[in-house]
């Protein structure tokens, strides 16, 4: 068992709930290890589409819906930071990415960390790094039914 640092999972608005809780904090915590920083606190909050969009716009001010928003918080720890995932957007997109909804949410939990991190995805080569990444540390998890 890895230090898990602070990790929360937070539910609004969803009558979503997460399992194997504790496993998924030792995951993460382990994957960021690898990638030479500890978590000092992530607050993971699963809602739904229409307060994600309202976030977006709020925060970004971007009007179109997305699965994930990654609010970093300064620390001298580690990472930490906010982040906020649409449980709605995430199903839809492992529908249309034939991918398992699991498979898809522990995608994108590892997309927020690996933002944290300082992993960028604003750009193709970005983009095949991160999802390299991605895959890396989805292929660590020991927890899944």
């Amino acid at each position: 068992m890895t230090n898990s640092g602070d990790i929360s999972f937070l539910f609004h608005l969803t009558p979503f709930r997460l399992r194997h809780r504790n496993a998924i904090r030792d995951w993460l915590s382990a994957c960021v290890q690898e990638e030479g920083t500890r978590i000092e606190q992530l607050n993971y909050m699963f809602s739904t589409d229409d307060y994600v969009l309202s976030m977006n716009e709020a925060h970004l001010d971007h009007s179109y819906y997305t699965d994930i928003l990654t609010f970093p918080m300064p620390s001298g720890q580690g990472i930490s930071g906010d982040i906020l995932i649409s449980i709605d957007r995430t199903r839809d997109n492992a529908k249309l990415l034939n991918n398992r909804p699991l498979d898809e949410l522990h995608r994108v939990m590892a997309h927020g960390a690996l933002h944290l991190i300082g992993y960028n995805d604003d750009s193709e080569s970005n983009k095949e790094n991160m999802r390299k990444k991605e895959d890396q540390w989805l292929s660590r998890r020991s927890f899944l039914d």
